[in-house]
């Protein structure tokens, strides 16, 4: 039986609404939970004016009745010359049914509809019991107001505040949980938008520019330096470095010549490169990324409410004690009267506003917390996944580390010297390793000018002039084809690269000056992180799409000892699959674009603030700062605030279910159950707010 995406109910299909989107078929319950998946910022539009109506509604009732209790008092005790008459109840009531209508039935609309589909499914939910609680108290206040001689009670009291209250408290809820929740298709929408919309392809002999979906299969694109590439394709001709970082989220720009693979979406940055279009359209990487991050968000169905749970034991519970109250006064103690009455109460008292508040109210005060120490925790699912997490999973560049080069080390007698002659042959340089060297440069104030003549030598290096010198700066083979012996250097070069650096040598008139080592440095707090998450029992791995010297060099510096690496994006969600189908509850912490499809697929998503929107969109945990430690303190936060959604649980429905009893037996009026209502949702907003409490430890 099929699930809907949006609610997580089990559906008929049968009696469900089928609906083809993005080739692939979806079954929802209803149309208000199709409308959601389409277009989940015109659901929430919706459900704001519905919240609107409804808070508005309650709070002119409760203007209303404190202007009339103040205007009673001064009658009487101010005024007593002409004291103002009180109101008779039918005027009142009255007033009451023309404000609570609206709220009744436009506010309280999608709680009936929820409970219409959960009485179909033979289910009971939270809807249901909000709506037998509401419904109730409204019907019978009509009866009472429009039909008095109808129903024989002697008390002529009117509940329309209450079903009001109930609609307006849980409504806003609804509307704090799903707020957190809308941003699944802005995390694909924001992964389309990575296309450039244009490409320049070769046809009939000229370059022409057309749509870049408009590419076929076979054509030769021709991309410039700076300019986006529009698809997959073969380099035919040209040299060029492209930054792949949101694919394979290597952070160094990898080098392009003929016959090496290209993908859409990636940026080309120095040279011209002519490529045959392989794959076009959904085909592409890109388009391959977008898939998996909506099958894994799909497949990755919510975790059914805990109201929802509770409700299904305690609503044919409540009905059943109803039912028999009624009974047992009217057959057995011949009251008929007593018994409606008590028959009402109990129905009213069985629906506690507090538990659609329960959790909403502990997930403010939780996400205000982390939010003043950087951590933003998106929804009630990823808490309770929190408490239970047993693996971290770590992407390397951007994450563990800066996702830049930086100058390393200067292995020379005259090791400023070397950086002065480096940083001007490289000064102007787009590729990231030269600007690394200039930026290093600056940073020691040396005054960098331009060479007096420059030549790139494609995959290997430059070749200027400076001061009358000739200067080389590259890789071993640049120093090979212009006869420069680098032998006695190899074991300084072997250590370099061991370590996951790049080595670049110096040459000045056929000798080798020094050695430059640019890498891509840890971030400072990377492997204090690891040691914390180790401390509280949490497995962490490092999983990467950079080669495997790299990443096991990273691994060493930061504490990680399980790496897998050489991973494409499809590939780091498979790996999270393995993890899960091992029984573990896994969160992945990611900054790229290449990180979506793992972050959506994961238990909980833990995206990095300075990364990509789309990781941030796909993320259940956002780090607004680029501080790895706020992994463990948002883990601990999580199950601080989990412990107190269970704590209001336990408030929402204790008041609740103790006075049931009472109301049985006729001694709650169903007024005074309102009040114990009040009383439940006082105590779960007080509850919330001992949240404020929790303190992140102290960090030097």
């Amino acid at each position: 039986m099929p699930k809907d995406p949006v609610c997580g109910m089990y559906v008929d299909e049968k009696t469900a609404i089928k609906k083809e989107i993005g080739g692939r078929t979806y079954y929802f319950c209803m149309e208000s939970c199709l409308k959601t998946f389409e277009n989940p910022e015109r659901e929430l539009k919706s459900m704001k004016r519905r919240v609107t109506i409804a808070l508005s509604g309650v709070l002119l009732l409760a203007a209303l009745r404190v202007a009339a209790m103040l205007t009673l008092a001064a009658g009487v005790t101010l005024v007593t010359w002409a004291p103002i008459p009180s109101l008779p109840w039918f005027t009142w009531g009255y007033w009451l049914f023309i404000l609570t209508t609206p709220v009744q039935f436009i506010g309280g609309w999608s709680f009936y509809t929820g409970a219409y589909t959960a009485l179909k499914a033979r289910r009971a939910n939270m809807d249901l019991l909000i709506s037998i609680g509401t419904l109730t108290a409204y019907f019978f206040s009509v009866f009472v107001l429009f039909f008095p001689d109808i129903l024989p009670v002697k008390e002529k009291d009117v509940y329309f505040e209450v079903s009001a209250v109930i609609i307006a408290f849980v409504l806003l809820g609804k509307f704090m949980e799903d707020y957190m929740k809308t941003s699944t298709s802005a995390a694909v929408r924001k992964l389309m938008d990575m296309r450039p919309s244009m490409a320049k392809v070769i046809r009939n002999g000229e370059e022409v520019e057309i749509p870049a979906e408009s590419v076929m299969v076979g054509e030769i694109v021709v991309v410039r330096p700076g300019e986006k590439i529009p698809t997959d394709g073969v380099v035919v001709e040209g040299q060029s470095a492209v930054d792949e970082k949101m694919i394979s989220g290597e952070s160094m720009p990898v080098e392009k010549k003929a016959g090496d693979n290209v993908f859409g979406a990636t940026m080309n940055k120095v040279g011209m490169l002519k490529f045959k279009a392989t794959q076009v359209g959904a085909d592409t990487t890109l388009m391959q990324i977008v898939k998996m991050v909506e099958e894994a968000q799909a497949s990755s169905a919510p975790i059914q409410r805990m109201a929802d749970r509770i409700s299904a034991y305690f609503v044919p519970a409540v009905i059943g004690v109803a039912i028999l109250t009624f009974a047992v006064w009217y057959f057995i103690l011949g009251n008929f009267t007593a018994g409606l009455l008590a028959f009402v109460a109990v129905l009213i008292i069985s629906c506690p506003c507090a538990l659609g508040i329960a959790t909403p109210t502990a997930l403010m005060v939780g996400v205000g917390k982390g939010a003043e120490a950087g951590i933003l925790i998106r929804g009630g699912e990823y808490l309770e996944r929190a408490q239970k997490l047993q693996t971290v999973v770590f992407d390397k560049t951007g994450t563990l580390t800066k996702g830049e080069p930086s100058v390393t080390d200067i292995l020379a007698e005259n090791s400023n010297e070397v950086l002065r002659l480096a940083a001007i042959a490289e000064n102007g340089s787009e590729h990231p390793l030269g600007e690394a060297i200039v930026r290093a440069a600056r940073e020691k104030g040396m005054d960098i000018r331009d060479a007096e003549s420059f030549e790139a030598v494609p995959g290997h290096g430059i070749r200027v002039v400076i001061d009358g010198k000739d200067v080389l700066v590259g890789n071993r083979r640049l120093m090979q084809i212009n006869g420069i012996d680098t032998a006695h250097l190899e074991q300084n070069i072997q250590t370099l690269e061991t370590q996951g650096k790049t080595a670049m040598l110096v040459a000045v008139n056929k000798a080798v000056m020094g050695i430059i080592a640019v890498a891509d440095t840890l971030k400072e707090n990377s492997a204090e992180a690891v040691a914390e998450l180790k401390k509280i029992g949490v497995e962490t791995i490092m999983l990467t799409g950079d080669n495997e010297r790299t990443a096991k060099a990273i691994a060493l510096q930061v504490g990680i000892e399980r790496v897998i690496a050489n991973v494409l994006p499809g590939e780091k969600a498979g790996v999270i699959k393995k993890l899960q189908a091992e029984g573990k509850v896994v969160a992945m912490v990611g900054d790229g674009i290449n990180d979506a499809p793992a972050l959506a697929q994961s238990d909980i998503g833990i995206a990095v603030g300075s990364g990509s929107d789309v990781a941030k969109e796909t993320g259940g945990i956002i780090l607004i700062k680029d501080d790895l430690r706020d992994v463990v303190a948002g883990i601990k936060l999580s199950k601080a605030t989990m412990k107190k959604i269970k704590q209001n649980m336990f408030w929402a429905l204790g008041y609740n279910t103790a006075a049931i009893p009472i109301a049985a037996v006729g001694l709650l009026n169903p007024i005074i159950a309102a009040a114990a209502m009040a009383i439940s949702s006082l105590s779960v907003v007080a509850n919330s707010a001992l949240l404020k409490r929790f303190k992140f430890e102290r960090r030097v």
